[in-house]
């Protein structure tokens, strides 16, 4: 267990099964950049999409209230589509602090977008299975059609962010997507990256994709709704002081050095030594 940290800034909590979520952070730092961050990546118990729902559920609320009772977090970002698709509402239920998943924004960012109504999504198989991009997309009166991209995950943790075999995959996926949306009739002009992982493709994404499409990336459009928030009706305990240095503190549940070696690569910055903690089983 860890000692509740006596900063007197802000602390926003931000938990993923892996470190995937840690793009999210990346795009947090700068909306509030003097805030104290801590992350909790719980890599004992991933990947989350093999689990039931009960069970996702239970891993992800012991990780929410980590952040909240040992870390004094004031806000929870789950950056973890998994997570979000599948136990917002029990980490809600759970917790007495505002609590933002990465689905909603991403579909709030699409609506902004998109000028046809129709969107496509790309995530992971669990994420598409639980078609929570597409209700999410429908309460904003948009059309989406989601497809699973299962290798672009293991690129991008291999660090084959930019390595041909990847470029071509993505255009095969991409491709593969375009032909659906054209059977089903769909004229999309909006493509949501439907996982945390993603945004180190965007490059080869947006080369792929056609003329005129928009790329929405989860993370950007979560950490600037999650500022918003933050400042506006979440009601921080602590003022940020225009003084107070950003403050970052990374945990996992296991594979530490991995997750130290790895994680930088998602965060765009060094993110430190890696605290293991122990969440149960």
């Amino acid at each position: 267990m860890t000692e509740t940290p006596h900063s007197t800034a802000p602390t926003i909590g931000v938990f993923d099964s892996g470190f995937g979520g840690l793009t999210v952070l990346a795009a947090l730092i700068p909306k509030l950049p003097r805030a104290r961050f801590a992350f909790i990546g719980d890599t004992a118990r991933l990947p989350y999409g093999s689990k039931s729902r009960r069970t996702i559920a239970r891993y992800a609320v012991e990780s929410a209230q980590f952040l909240v009772r040992e870390q004094g977090a004031e806000f929870l970002v789950i950056a973890c589509n998994t997570a979000s698709a599948l136990a917002l509402d029990a980490i809600q239920d759970a917790v007495p602090v505002p609590v933002l998943g990465v689905i909603e924004p991403g579909a709030t960012a699409a609506r902004a977008a998109s000028k046809t109504g129709d969107v496509l999504v790309i995530a992971t198989d669990a994420t598409v299975q639980s078609h929570a991009y597409k209700a999410a997309c429908a309460a904003q009166n948009l059309r989406a059609l989601e497809k699973a991209c299962p290798l672009l995950v293991p690129f991008v943790e291999e660090g084959w962010t930019s390595h041909p075999v990847t470029d071509e995959v993505i255009r095969i996926y991409l491709n593969e997507l375009a032909t659906q949306a054209a059977t089903d009739g769909l004229n999309p002009d909006a493509l949501v990256l439907g996982c945390t992982h993603y945004p180190l493709l965007r490059p080869l994404i947006e080369r792929a994709v056609p003329a005129g499409m928009n790329v929405i990336d989860s993370a950007e459009s979560t950490a600037a709704t999650a500022a918003g928030m933050f400042n506006g009706r979440a009601k921080p305990k602590h003022a940020i002081n225009d003084n107070q240095p950003t403050e970052i503190h990374c945990f996992a549940t296991d594979s530490v050095e991995k997750f130290e070696r790895l994680g930088s690569r998602f965060l765009g910055r060094p993110v430190g030594k890696v605290q293991l903690v122990d969440l149960g089983g």
